[in-house]
């Protein structure tokens, strides 16, 4: 049965972070995506104007709520809007804030002692209207149970393709990415910016590469760095200008993939992912694995397998 996905037109919406969310999620299959909202509450922002396909009331059927940004953000929406998120909240929907729609999830009360993201521009103001909020910030997005928030447009991407990759996995995500030419989801720990461009002949991408063609072998930044022809501290602070993560963090998470991949398409045991993926034992992979997506190697791949 498809994953009933309900976009909010709250009043102001962004335009930008509106069409994200409806051309990511869609598109998917195994979605069923409309809009809700109050007929004058639509705009405008941006100079558009948006029209809600549905009333605001079809918000309580949907499994997933996703609030685009949205104007003024320090003036929040009206209080039916704010019903419908904290309602839909409670009965345990997934709540998606994207951008300045963080804000409202706040201001629904979702969110005390709760930890979310907003865009580097808000966070400061966030975390002042809404002192219970645990407001992270400079992180492309963040998920505290069924609340999943992100920052700017880019990131709502990212965001976007992580939800794929949570309902129908690692295939799927990368399939959307296809369509939108975009790569996989970038890591919600990432930064939102860097204070350092990189330098131009800081290229680590052969290095990385060569690291994947041997995902299965105990990697360690040593060899990364005697990869690379650089000292192992030079090559720490570079592969970091790049990727905005340490390299043995990076390596983690494409550990993941590769195990989230197998245990979608293959009857292989956990031994033998956990081998595949370069993470040893089994119990150090189910460690792992749970750490890095809240669910045991054997729960996911009921949940995903093809």
């Amino acid at each position: 049965m498809a994953r009933r996905v309900a976009l909010l037109v709250l009043p102001r919406v962004i335009a930008l972070d509106y069409s994200i969310a409806i051309n990511i999620l869609g598109e998917q299959r195994g979605y069923e995506l409309f809009t809700g909202g109050e007929a004058g509450h639509a705009g405008p922002e941006d100079g558009v104007v948006i029209v809600p396909s549905h009333p605001l009331s079809a918000v309580e059927e949907a499994d997933v709520v996703v609030v685009p940004g949205f104007g003024d953000p320090h003036i929040p929406p009206p209080e039916p809007f704010l019903d419908a998120i904290a309602r839909s909240a409670e009965r345990g929907a997934t709540v998606v804030g994207v951008c300045t729609g963080t804000f409202a999830l706040a201001a629904s009360g979702i969110t005390a002692d709760r930890q979310v993201t907003t865009h580097w521009r808000y966070t400061a103001h966030l975390q002042e209207l809404f002192p219970r909020t645990k407001v992270v910030e400079n992180v492309l997005h963040i998920q505290d149970g069924n609340l999943l928030t992100s920052a700017g447009a880019g990131a709502a991407i990212d965001l976007c393709l992580h939800l794929i990759r949570t309902d129908f996995g690692v295939d799927a995500e990368l399939a959307a990415g296809r369509d939108i030419v975009a790569g996989p989801a970038r890591p919600g720990p990432q930064p939102q910016y860097l204070d350092v461009l990189t330098p131009p002949d800081a290229d680590l991408s052969d290095t990385r590469g060569w690291a994947l063609q041997r995902i299965a072998e105990p990697l360690t930044v040593d060899q990364l760095a005697r990869h690379s022809a650089m000292s192992r501290r030079t090559f720490i602070r570079r592969f970091r200008e790049e990727t905005g993560l340490p390299p043995m963090r990076w390596l983690t998470l494409q550990r993941i993939l590769v195990a989230r991949r197998l245990l979608e398409t293959s009857d292989w045991s956990v031994d033998r992912i956990a081998d595949a993926a370069g993470m040893g034992t089994a119990a150090n992979f189910r460690v792992i694995f749970r750490r890095e997506t809240g669910s045991l190697p054997s729960d996911y791949r009921r949940a995903h397998r093809r």
